[in-house]
């Protein structure tokens, strides 16, 4: 099987794009427009995110059961560095200087995620009482220096004990979630008003039960097809369940969307585009809305995914906002040979764009484009979940960090999600991916995604120079030039 990324459906081999003006690439500077101040709205939403797995540590502490992703990170050969998550960045005991991290660089929101086996060790029964009582205590901190706790339900770390019984493709983790849900609104929701169900429910399902490069680990199309059935079925069944615990709660899930841009100007590619964008982007979304597949396959595999009679109620979930997870874009092509039933269509990166160390495309203008078409189609308030880019930049010999193409990146998609705003799309907050450097799931610790460094041997933090950036984005709501820092530390040396 070849290793994709976090974000490619590719279903054969990418060929490139020979013959096509997407094999030149343009700088990043090449598209910042920095003439002119933007402003955001009032009480606009700056934050950053973390997931557990990736942050917390402490694997085993406090009644913690094992996850899938435990167990995979322990299989020798699955995480390229051979590391796991055992230790990560400590956030488990470091929770309060992180969070006051959150404060010092400004932001109003900080996006974590809830481990369900520190609620529930094997994802049934009575709630764990110091799971529990960790997330209460990380939700006071936050609240206390006047931060939005934004917390995740499911950031991909189902309990093992329910993946021996079938995982999500097992229509009884549905059920299982749902009590999840439950007890922990109930106990923090009185303290949290704002949710996200699921953390990608695409790439979680199609990464770890078709590619099986992500937890876990699992190479069957059919699997894959259903497990997404029953992570829409959870997804409506778990908006219900919190509901009804407090009706004022503030419930969306966070999606991993990005736009699909035909290769040619074809009416094949044009449709496979299309198809690309249905099942990539809003297949967890239009469920939720409107209680309906959207146009993905032909046929649409109903038998495949167990769709029963009365299932198309049951994923309705009238969601208060829509997450954005937004990275890069994807070329699309039809495909008659693709090796997915139904699925008639070949996705390829895009080449256009400068490149970050995780080989994705630096392509601003995708986070307008997706913006637009999701306000377009759906009218729902939305807010950027996550957003970033891997550079491995370290500090030098001061200790500074100067990661000036993560700052020109920000800039960029920033920007264009101001275009969109002032465009007319409903979007209220942003969240840097990713508030620390961590554990990035099968690519363990070889990327480096946070705005802040991370030495893994000391736990020491060290803000980047885009750190210090987005200190002043968020303090002023007004984007700053893309060699702010940079003239500030020269000014200083000077």
């Amino acid at each position: 099987m070849p290793k994709f990324t976090r974000r490619e459906f590719i279903a054969t081999t990418a060929a490139g794009v020979a013959g096509s003006a997407l094999i030149q690439t343009q700088p990043l500077a090449a598209m910042i427009d920095a003439s002119a101040p933007m402003t955001f709205p009032k009480d606009f939403y700056w934050g950053t995110a973390t997931a557990a797995y990736q942050v917390e540590g402490s694997w085993k502490a406090d009644g913690k059961g094992e996850s899938i992703w435990d167990r995979f990170a322990h299989t020798p050969g699955k995480v390229k560095d051979g590391s796991n998550g055992d230790v990560a960045c400590d956030q488990y005991n470091r929770f309060k200087d992180d969070i006051a991290l959150v404060k010092r660089l400004n932001n109003r929101s900080y996006r974590f995620s809830v481990a369900w086996t520190r609620i529930q060790a094997d994802g049934t029964g009575p709630a764990n009482q110091k799971g529990l009582d960790y997330y209460k205590r990380v939700a006071d901190e936050c609240l206390k220096l006047g931060i939005r706790p934004f917390p995740t339900l499911y950031h991909w770390d189902l309990p093992q004990a329910l993946e021996d019984k079938g995982g999500w493709a097992n229509r009884d983790t549905a059920a299982r979630f749902t009590e999840y849900a439950e007890i922990v609104t109930k106990a923090l929701g009185d303290r949290v008003n704002g949710w996200m169900i699921f953390n990608e429910p695409w790439v979680f399902t199609v990464l770890g039960y078709l590619w099986g490069i992500h937890a876990p680990g699992k190479k069957d199309f059919n699997t894959m097809l259903r497990a997404t059935h029953v992570v829409n079925i959870a997804q409506g069944q778990a908006f219900r369940a919190m509901k009804a615990v407090n009706p004022k709660l503030r419930i969306g899930s966070a999606f991993s969307v990005d736009p699909a841009d035909p290769k040619t100007d074809s009416e094949e590619d044009s449709q496979a585009a299309k198809r690309l964008d249905a099942f990539n982007n809003v297949w967890f979304i239009e469920t939720a809305i409107r209680g309906r597949y959207p146009e993905a396959f032909i046929p649409f595999p109903a038998e495949i995914m167990g769709v029963k009679d009365g299932d198309m109620e049951l994923v309705k979930a009238p969601l208060d906002f829509l997450g954005v997870n937004t990275y890069r874009r994807t070329i699309v092509s039809h495909d008659p040979q693709s090796p997915y039933p139904g699925f008639p269509i070949k996705g390829e990166p895009g080449r256009v764009g400068a490149r970050t160390e995780f080989d994705w495309e630096v392509w601003p203008q995708g986070m307008y484009d997706i913006l637009m078409r999701l306000w377009n189609d759906y009218k729902i308030p939305m807010e950027v979940t996550e957003n970033g880019c891997s550079y491995s930049t370290g500090p030098d010999a001061s200790g500074r960090v100067p990661d000036q193409k993560r700052i020109e990146f920000y800039h960029g998609y920033i920007q264009k999600m101001g275009e969109a705003i002032k465009a007319g799309a409903d979007v209220r907050g942003y969240h840097a991916w990713s508030l620390l450097d961590n554990f990035e799931w099968a690519e363990g610790y070889t990327q480096r995604f946070g705005i802040v460094y991370t030495d893994y041997k000391t736990q020491k933090r060290i803000p980047k120079d885009s750190a210090l950036w987005y200190a002043e984005l968020a303090r002023t709501n007004t984007l700053p030039p893309p060699r702010a820092v940079e003239k500030a530390a020269a000014k200083k040396a000077g």
